[in-house]
């Protein structure tokens, strides 16, 4: 349970009263990004088990009477729902602050996986990235979410450096001595569009990774097979 010291305020005006909840704000926050969408234990969510009438702090709770009238229910859960989605979250200024900024390392590592340069078909390193963002003085929203803000930072960022979010299909060819690794090789970078065995006992495979994995695909493959494999990229696909 967060502490009442870590906790802030989310209140909700309905019918002229005031109703408020102390929460953790991290919690909160990702309900709020999942619009609801999220499950979550009231001792995780709440420094106190109650919903108050007007400041939360002076611990007046509301009675069930008044969740009735307000929400149409008295169960908890349902109440700081509602509260948490139609409301607002109060924040500090440090907590809004540590938001942003997890928040902008959210995008940039988003934004580093998944464009290249189109000019010269590399991805962009994240310092680059960042560098960018702060010339194009960018402002986030810690309530929105990473999804949300993406497209609003590239079209930010585009007259600053050339960008493009793609994904890149690249053939590769394991030979007999790693064949055998081959799903495990591969596992967990991408889709795997097409795979055959060649009487050989090679490995032939059409993987689609996003673009801005390339070079460290590329470094994982010579790794794990000692610099004994082919690959070449067939095309990129711009969503």
């Amino acid at each position: 349970m967060v502490t009442l010291d870590e906790a802030v305020t989310a209140k909700l005006e309905k019918q002229g009263v005031e109703l408020q909840i102390l929460v953790d704000p991290e919690v909160a926050l990702k309900f709020r990004e999942e619009k609801g969408n999220m499950k979550f234990e009231l001792d995780d969510m709440l420094a106190a088990e109650n919903v108050f009438v007007g400041p939360a702090r002076d611990g007046e709770k509301a009675s069930d009477e008044e969740l009735m009238k307000s929400f149409g229910t008295k169960d908890l859960v349902e109440c700081v729902k509602i509260i948490l989605l139609k409301g607002d979250l109060q924040l500090t200024t440090d907590q809004r602050r540590a938001m942003v900024e997890r928040k902008r390392r959210l995008i940039v590592e988003y934004i580093a996986r998944n464009a290249i340069n189109p000019q010269t078909k590399a991805p962009h390193p994240p310092s680059r990235i960042e560098n960018a963002m702060e010339e194009a003085r960018i402002h986030l929203d810690p309530f929105k979410s990473v999804d949300a803000q993406v497209e609003v930072v590239l079209k930010a960022i585009r007259p600053l450096i050339p960008i493009r979010i793609e994904t890149i299909q690249i053939a590769v060819k394991i030979p007999p001595a790693h064949a055998g690794k081959a799903q495990h090789i591969l596992h967990g970078w991408g889709d795997l569009k097409q795979q055959a065995w060649q009487a050989d006992g090679s490995f032939i495979g059409v993987v689609e990774i996003p673009g801005g994995l390339q070079t460290e695909f590329f470094n994982h493959l010579n790794a794990r097979t000692h610099g004994d494999v082919e690959t070449r990229i067939l095309k990129t696909n711009q969503p």
